[in-house]
């Protein structure tokens, strides 16, 4: 089964052409900056760049199209039609409470994704015109859509609930979702590549640190809980957003600089974390370079950020009585070894002993603990693109993924 894959972000596609069962990538690639002149279209075939130019796109449509139309132009190179797309598997961030699970979608998924898209409204509309564009520009081939939020849906009850009035939660869906859901499905499924039983058989916290950072924490097999909550927003300290934060610090910032709603959403989502900490951008390595040279704003970030990682680490293995494994994955996570340093520095106590040279040398997944170390601490390579299609292929060959 040849099927196309899609990750439709605010101003992006990232798309993969894929053969299942056994997962061979015909075709990836992504177009950046969509709605801009400027737009960045880039297609690979096996690896290699086929195609790498800038021009304008309008809309997620039009990016969609311009995929297809690219595919179509090359069909003799590439070894499949494009009438041989026989699914298309989607990624969409918030499925509310009722979609935790992979599904075929159908026009009451459709009016259902719609009716709780305020709950992700940097994510969901965007997610919904990937599904609308392949209904025009596909007609008549299923669609799946794989829920980030889903993994998640086996939090306690204690564990979701905000300590708002119980009425005011319930009425509009205030509660925990987490997000990252479809990258931790992947990273305990690589883990276990390396491991000597199911990721079943552990307590597992996973730090998902890309310019979007999640923690969590696996209790033999169930997530238990999330650092991201009701929105990405919450939790650890991210590219551009604060994490964590007094709600009242924000009143009282809105108080004082007259910020709208708007301004001040923007503020804490795009003009904060280590972007916002450090005044020199949310590129982890830029900043990593200015506090080697002595930048003490970029020297505060790194601490503030790995301070809040480890946190995390502490507070869900107190959660579990304990932790087995702890798995790092991301941009950062999977190759900034100063940061996995700095974070497992000091947690010798819990039974993490991280090999220094390990670490430094790795690349790849692999892992990074010493020999005998209690806690094992590994490397994985999230593939989310992965995780939707086997999902895809599951439902419409008839088997639960």
């Amino acid at each position: 089964m040849i099927m196309l894959v899609l990750n439709c972000g605010s101003s992006s596609v990232k798309f993969q052409v894929c053969q299942m069962p056994d997962y061979q990538v015909l075709v990836k690639g992504s177009i950046a900056k969509i709605g801009y002149a400027d737009a960045e279209f880039k297609l690979k075939i096996k690896d290699h760049i086929q195609v790498q130019e800038t021009l304008p796109i309008a809309d997620h449509e039009s990016a969609i199209d311009l995929i297809l139309a690219t595919l179509k132009s090359r069909e003799k190179s590439l070894g499949f039609a494009l009438t041989d797309l026989a699914a298309v598997g989607h990624r969409v961030v918030q499925g509310g409470e009722q979609c935790n699970e992979s599904i075929q979608i159908t026009p009451a998924i459709i009016d259902y994704i719609e009716s709780i898209k305020e709950l992700a409204p940097l994510h969901n509309p965007h997610h919904l015109s990937g599904i609308y564009a392949c209904q025009k520009l596909l007609p008549g081939i299923p669609q799946i859509a794989a829920f980030d939020n889903g993994f998640h849906m086996t939090l306690p009850r204690h564990a979701y609930l905000y300590a708002l009035p119980l009425e005011l939660t319930e009425k509009h869906k205030i509660r925990r979702y987490g997000f990252h859901g479809i990258a931790f499905r992947s990273m305990v499924a690589e883990a276990e590549k390396l491991l000597p039983q199911d990721y079943q058989a552990y307590r597992i916290v996973n730090m998902m640190l890309g310019s979007g950072t999640t923690a969590n924490a696996v209790y033999y097999g169930k997530s238990i809980d999330v650092s991201t909550g009701f929105t990405p927003q919450e939790g650890l300290i991210q590219s551009t957003r604060a994490g964590d934060i007094d709600a009242a610090a924000l009143l009282y910032l809105m108080k004082k600089e007259q910020l709208s709603l708007s301004q001040a959403d923007t503020l804490i989502n795009k003009k904060s974390g280590w972007l916002g900490l450090s005044g020199i951008g949310n590129d982890m390595r830029e900043i990593y370079q200015a506090s080697l040279d002595g930048n003490s704003r970029a020297s505060d970030t790194i601490a503030a950020v790995c301070h809040r990682f480890r946190k995390y680490i502490g507070a869900y293995a107190a959660e579990m009585g304990g932790l087995d494994l702890l798995l790092f994955s991301g941009g950062v996570g999977e190759n900034a070894w100063y940061i996995r340093e700095a974070v497992c520095t000091g947690l010798e106590f819990m039974g993490l002993v991280l090999d220094p040279e390990k670490n430094r040398n790795l690349s790849g997944q692999g892992m990074i603990s010493t020999a005998d170390s209690a806690v094992q601490i590994l490397v994985v390579s999230a593939n989310e693109e992965k995780v939707i299609a086997a999902d895809t292929f599951a439902i419409l060959d008839g088997h639960d993924q």
